[in-house]
């Protein structure tokens, strides 16, 4: 729990709380972005400068 708890506070301060929507639609097309850059595009220092992605591609190739 304490995992997807701390993702949903993520994606409400960097991604809901700093603008308005004009639909259900636009949201819900914002949140499915955001997910994917999270878990494709994000670099992340404690994963040695790579995305989440990259990081488990780079270690199931081994």
């Amino acid at each position: 729990n304490a995992v997807i708890e701390n993702f949903f506070g993520t994606i409400k301060s960097e991604l809901f709380y700093l603008k308005k929507y004009k639909s259900i639609q636009q949201l819900a097309k914002e949140i499915k972005e955001y997910i994917t850059y999270y878990n494709k595009e994000r670099i992340r220092l404690n994963l040695n400068g790579m995305s989440p992605a990259q990081y488990r591609a780079h270690h199931t190739n081994r």
